[in-house]
């Protein structure tokens, strides 16, 4: 599919200023890179992003409860090795649009918007990078949309095959809890907002090194945008809501070639669920364990974290291509 024209990045509105770093240094060279911010108008839904670099194209998918900065440590290095990085604000999130419908955030929808952003930025197809929610879309995206996912690289986020298989026993459902929790109306909105966002920081607190308070404000200030929790809640309540024989019947083979990386310290998900199965994801790289990170890898391992993927998006045969349908058969 060609691209689709690209939109005029749009000013941010003064209501809702993004408050834009001047840009991000490279952990490994000193080198700074300057970031760029605009938006991706795609259809009724507006997609506010962030990106550096050029070439070909990375997209950094966030998960809960973050927003575009989550990628902080891995932008630089990733464009200083020759990509041009997008991260966006996924759907629900901070800047972009926060519609308040749980039925706006069905995994199909979630996975057009990726689609769609790949266009909008100029590009046919693009490496994913995803970690928690995010890596959920980019599983998803890779299943429905595999013409525009050229490596797919997944931060401890279950495959949905796997996950479906977890809430099945009582230690992962217990590990789960708050996915039912999310599904309450209103009370989950308010339990949120209490206590200076206490409910959401808690989630974080695994990270290891902690938050500093200017990175703690960043946060509280996307948490703040109207209707930005329940745009992020309802990810729970839709996912809860969707009958399990029709998200089974939603996964197909993954094309691409996959890497995975899981931070073995994750509260939230068991360390069962990293390994996704043959079948379903049969160009698999590999697992990369890291055996002293969190949920919150990226943060907690940045530094091998960004080097994984640099490799791996500058090594990895894109998919499609002769390198990897030979990889995946030896």
């Amino acid at each position: 599919m060609p691209p689709s024209s690209t939109a005029p990045e749009s000013p941010v509105p003064d209501a809702e200023a993004s408050d834009l770093p001047p840009g991000f240094v490279d952990r490994f060279t000193s080198r700074s890179i300057p970031l760029r911010e605009g938006y991706a108008e795609l259809g009724d839904q507006r997609l506010h992003y962030v990106e550096a670099g050029e070439g070909p194209l990375v997209l950094l998918l966030h998960g809960f409860p973050e927003f575009w900065y989550a990628w902080r440590e891995q932008m630089a290095p990733l464009a200083a090795a020759g990509f041009r990085v997008v991260a966006p604000d996924m759907r629900g999130y901070n800047l972009s649009s926060r519609p308040p419908e749980v039925t706006a955030y069905g995994t199909e929808l979630l996975a057009a918007d990726i689609r769609d952003l790949v266009h909008e930025r100029g590009a046919e197809s693009a490496t994913l990078v995803g970690h928690d929610w995010g890596g959920s879309v980019a599983w998803a995206t890779a299943m429905v949309h595999p013409e525009v996912v050229d490596r797919l690289a997944i931060l401890n986020a279950a495959h949905p095959r796997k996950l479906s298989q977890g809430l099945h026993h009582p230690a992962q459902l217990r590990r789960s809890w708050y996915f039912f929790f999310f599904d309450l109306p209103e009370l989950p909105e308010a339990v949120v907002h209490a206590n200076g966002w206490h409910f959401f920081r808690h989630f974080l607190r695994d990270a290891d090194p902690a938050f500093t308070a200017d990175v703690a404000d960043r946060y509280v200030a996307a948490w703040s945008r109207p209707g930005a929790a329940t745009g992020m809640i309802n990810y729970y309540r839709a996912s809860v809501r969707t009958p399990p024989r029709e998200a089974d019947a939603a996964i197909r083979p993954i094309q691409a070639p996959t890497l995975v990386i899981w931070g073995d310290r994750d509260r939230y998900l068991g360390g069962e669920l990293a390994e996704p199965e043959h079948d379903d994801v049969p160009h698999l790289d590999h697992v990369e364990r890291i055996p002293d990170a969190s949920h919150w890898v990226h943060h907690d391992a940045p530094d091998r974290v960004t080097r994984l993927l640099v490799e791996f998006s500058t090594t990895a045969p894109a998919a499609g291509t002769a390198g990897a349908t030979e990889k995946a058969s030896s």
